[in-house]
């Protein structure tokens, strides 16, 4: 796990990645000098990639998640994708379009909530102005709007490589637009994006094809989460055929990773191992494991087994800015802060962000003199 590792034409300094995970510090959904610090910190994993970053204004969702659709954000990403290099890891942004995961307070002036279906998510989000509401109805996304869409991502791709990116990670998972389009829970279609495995995997693939014709195949990957539950996606008894069938196609585009996500560990159903393993007969490029990935054991095993080429690693990482030297050393990984997560804490944003110190910062601190 701590050897250089060949990703397509990077060479990683290690087999970790650190996975994408909303922080919510992008004030007017701009990357900021305080997200380049977080990421600096973190960047001895051999790739990182980023939180989830809208491709259009319609795909911003939640409070404060960053964009990548402008010229302010685009330089707002270049001082976080040089302090990634100058640290010596690689760096790809993830492309999230949430669908209809959003509330209309979170989104600005002209944007609006779209989906492959006008059907509501279950569930409630954060918003600043009145804290939780219930997910709004989106409005569905008509077959001439398709192209659109696409090509959101397909400029946002561009705009990543131009920020200093060195690729794409297109979510495709966690209940979010792509998965929408997958599931037949979310996805009432009945025009050609509609109905069939096929028929609903079609716009992922059509994306999917598009940004690895603009920006390169070896520089895109994905994210999927089958058997995942997040976002109100309940289980549907295609599930197993439409991975298997999207693996088989991905494969035929040649992008360079995809990028599997497991929630067992937060408590959503585990992944069949049946599931991966024909994932990872009908995908041959590379293929990143995530989901409750903590110990040195945990991912050599993931390594050495051939399941995995290389293992993303969440949650720790926030707690844990040290975390490969952690976990090189045997140290014991500190704990996070769950109220912090999403939210400043007292003193500022930085509270729970860039606040956590490093196994070494910890042992330098003096203790508190006794009282005699």
């Amino acid at each position: 796990m701590f050897s250089p590792a060949k990703l397509g034409p990077f060479t990683l300094s290690n087999h970790i990645a650190m996975a994408p995970m909303t922080r919510s510090r992008a004030l007017g959904n701009v990357p900021n000098e305080l997200m380049a610090e977080y990421y600096r910190q973190r960047a001895a994993a051999g790739l990182i990639i980023t939180e989830g970053t809208a491709p259009s204004p319609n795909g911003l969702g939640y409070a404060r998640i960053p964009g990548l659709f402008n010229q302010a954000q685009v330089e707002g990403w270049k001082p976080i994708t040089q302090a990634a290099h100058e640290q010596g890891s690689h760096i790809f942004v993830q492309l999230m379009h949430a669908g209809r995961i959003f509330h209309h307070l979170n989104l600005p002036a002209g944007a609006e909530g779209v989906a492959p279906s006008a059907i509501a998510a279950a569930g409630d989000m954060w918003t600043d102005q009145e804290q939780m509401q219930p997910n709004a109805t989106p409005r569905e996304l008509g077959s001439d709007e398709l192209a659109q869409v696409r090509d959101e991502f397909v400029h946002s791709a561009r705009l990543a490589l131009e920020a200093g990116f060195d690729g794409v990670e297109l979510h495709g998972a966690n209940g979010y637009l792509l998965e929408q389009f997958l599931s037949p829970h979310s996805n009432q279609r009945r025009d050609s994006y509609g109905g069939s495995v096929q028929n609903r995997a079609r716009f992922v693939l059509e994306v999917a094809q598009a940004v690895a014709d603009a920006i390169g195949p070896e520089r895109t990957g994905i994210r999927l989460s089958p058997w995942g539950v997040a976002s109100d996606m309940p289980h549907y008894p295609e599930i197993d055929e439409t991975y298997a069938y999207l693996a088989e196609e991905l494969q035929k585009i040649g992008l360079l990773y995809l990028h599997l996500v497991d929630h067992a560990s937060m408590g959503a159903p585990a992944v069949p191992a049946a599931t991966v393993h024909t994932i990872r007969e009908k995908f041959t490029n590379a293929l990143i494991l995530s989901g409750g990935y903590s110990t040195v054991e945990q991912i050599e095993e993931a390594l050495a087994s051939g399941r995995a080429d290389l293992v993303a690693i969440g949650r720790p990482f926030i707690s844990n800015p040290d975390l490969i030297e952690r976990l090189k050393n045997g140290t014991p990984l500190a704990p996070l802060d769950p109220a912090t997560l999403y939210a400043p804490g007292p003193n500022g944003f930085a509270d729970g962000y860039t606040d956590y110190p490093t196994a070494n910062a910890q042992a330098a601190t003096p203790a508190p003199a006794s009282v005699a």
